[in-house]
């Protein structure tokens, strides 16, 4: 090697890591002895195994330490490889190939240990490298101790949080033989001792199809959700729908899956709970804004007392009730009377309007649906009987029932049982019927339109409410509790009915009963003034009709008993306007024209006192 050569090789070797603590005349020693070697690209320095005879620094190119197709890294110019070969005298531990035309320095052994021995700045150097190697070795080896500690306690949290979940966790390989399991896995598939048993033997045919074609058909990237619930079947025959996740690690033969299953049995349940409590919320927050519209049933005259005395006799039985009367009476309020005071009032009243869900609908409103049953049925379904189950069910206006669903009621009143449209499952209910209708179904039943079976099954305790106009003295009453509820509400000052007022309520025909009541009633508190309605110009009735319906109450022959509370209502009324003075000037008596102790007298005989 020239002298030129020598210095510049010389240069060189100062910066490879090897050699930075060796002096440059020990350098200059070094590159007298050390041969210049040149290697195509792919041609193989040494092999595994070989004789460990020399080091080799990289003056240009690039060179792959590996052991047959596994490689352990690339090296390239101004670093060295097999300088352990020098010190410890054994064989290759890898093999080196050129990955292009590679230029190297050789140094062989015989060589380095001369140098060693005759050169102290060579020994010296070589060795402080040495020294600072095997010190960042300890550096690197008290990191991995406490990386391994750290690996130990991460593996113990895992395997605590694996153990301790609620969710199954399953690890499988490619031929579906289970290799791990978490107790929950081991619950769910009721076998303590699970390993290398086929995965597939736990679920039914349909989940195992599904879960060989997620792990043969999918991409290699496999980490996702179960498309679909599947069914496991365990060990002692218990059978789960569970969802999950499903996700793929490793490759060729140590390829791994993680199946994550968690029960939804219990959620499925509280779903189906959650749904029917729905709609009975939805329902009842419906019916709550039509009983803030109610009044109650306020009745003195005797044809009401008597639908009365009725609803208490019939309240307490589970008889099929059947409402009649005309519309706007107050059908509801008596079948939520009868609700009320019967056995069934802590469970829901259920009110279906037979006339306001379409034909195509009231099917499905009654008896519920499976999802798929007919088109647009996106989603199962309870139906109204189910949701008054050990209640009551109010049929409003069952006339106008379909034909073709009359034998499916008439069977639910009988046995008690129906099918939901779309399933063949049999459901039981026990369900308390009240049906109200303002048409005469008898009549019906012989004219074809409503089943006449059906008609005598409902028929069992008929119950007619008269009408507003057949109920005396009772407008005048619903009236005025409808406009002090009217006049709180409306925020309006309150508002007392004269007797003319009285007169003209009492002398209108009221074709729309107690619902056309309230609505003038509501109407009139709205447009009044100064706690004075014109109820001329809100009642609609001209002045032939008011002075033909005087004339009908004036020819009107009335009972003694009539008589009897016609007079005390008179005294009543001189009395109020009194304040309850009886004798003297502007005093009740003098107000009938009779003296103060036959007034008294009366009071006595008829009851009358003065309130606390």
């Amino acid at each position: 090697m020239s002298k030129t050569d020598t210095q510049e090789y010389t240069t060189f070797l100062s910066g490879v890591s090897f050699f930075s603590e060796v002096s440059e005349l020990a350098l200059a020693h070094l590159c007298e002895n050390m041969k210049i070697r040149t290697f195509r690209k792919g041609e193989v320095i040494f092999h595994k195994g070989d004789e460990g005879d020399a080091m080799f620094v990289i003056l240009e190119g690039k060179i792959r330490v590996h052991e047959q197709d596994h490689m352990f890294g690339l090296l390239e110019a101004g670093e060295c490889f097999g300088e352990y070969a020098l010190i410890d005298n054994k064989d290759r531990s890898a093999s080196v190939t050129a990955l292009e035309r590679t230029k190297v320095l050789e140094l062989k052994r015989s060589h380095f240990m001369h140098l060693m021995k005759t050169d102290n700045g060579f020994s010296q150097g070589v060795l402080s490298v040495m020294i600072r190697r095997h010190r960042e070795l300890d550096a690197i080896q008290e990191r991995l101790a406490v990386s391994k500690q750290a690996i130990e306690l991460a593996n113990e949290k895992l395997n605590g949080l694996i153990n301790g979940a609620m969710d199954a966790i399953i690890m499988f390989n490619s031929d579906f033989r289970i290799v791990l399991t978490n107790p929950s896995a081991n619950e769910l598939l009721q076998n303590d001792d699970p390993l290398q048993r086929n995965l597939l033997f736990f679920f039914d045919d349909t989940s195992a199809v599904l879960l060989e074609k997620l792990v043969k058909e999918v991409p290699e990237n496999l980490n996702n959700y179960l498309p679909q619930v599947v069914k496991v079947i365990g060990s002692d025959g218990m059978e789960t729908l569970n969802e999950g996740t499903i996700s793929k690690y490793g490759s060729g033969s140590n390829t791994f899956y993680t199946l994550i299953l968690r029960n939804i049995e219990e959620r499925l349940k509280a779903e189906d709970t959650i749904s029917l409590l729905t709609t009975q919320t939805n329902y009842l927050e419906e019916e709550i804004k039509e009983l803030t519209s109610s009044y109650g049933i306020l009745a003195e005259d005797p044809a009401m007392q008597k639908v009365l005395e009725l609803i208490s006799q019939v309240a307490n039985t589970d008889a099929t009730v059947l409402i009649t009367g005309e519309t706007g009476t107050g059908k509801e309020l008596v079948a939520r009377a009868i609700h009320s005071a019967s056995s069934r009032n802590d469970k829901p009243l259920i009110r279906v309007n037979c006339g306001a869900i379409p034909a195509n609908l009231i099917e499905s409103e009654l008896f519920g649906h499976e999802k798929g049953a007919f088109t647009g049925a996106t989603a199962s379904r309870k139906g109204r009987f189910l949701l008054a189950d050990k209640g009551t069910l109010f049929l409003d206006e069952i006339g106008e029932l379909p034909l073709e669903l009359q034998p499916k009621l008439l069977r639910v009143i009988q046995e008690g049982e129906f099918d939901p449209l779309g399933s063949s499952e049999t459901i039981k209910v026990d369900v308390r019927i009240i049906a109200a209708t303002h048409r005469d179904l008898l009549a019906f039943s012989k004219e074809g339109k409503f089943r006449e079976d059906l008609f005598y099954r409902l028929n069992v305790f008929p119950l007619d409410v008269p009408a507003l106009r057949e109920r005396g003295n009772d407008v005048q009453l619903i009236a005025e509790e409808m406009i002090r509820l009217f006049s709180a509400k409306l925020n309006k000052k309150p508002i007392t009915l004269s007797h003319s007022d009285k007169e003209l309520i009492a002398s209108y025909h009221w074709p729309g009963n107690v619902r056309e009541l309230q609505n003038l009633v509501e109407r009139a508190v709205i447009v009044s003034q100064n706690g004075k309605i014109d109820w001329t110009a809100i009642l609609p009735i001209n002045q032939e009709n008011t002075s033909s319906k005087s004339d009908e109450r004036n020819q009107r022959v009335f009972s003694s008993e009539e008589m009897i509370q016609m007079e005390k209502e008179n005294m009543l009324r001189a009395l109020k306007k009194t304040s309850w003075k009886i004798s003297g000037v502007n005093g009740a008596a003098q107000l009938l024209g009779i003296a103060p102790t036959t007034f008294t007298s009366r009071m006595k005989s008829l009851g009358i006192s003065r309130p606390i």
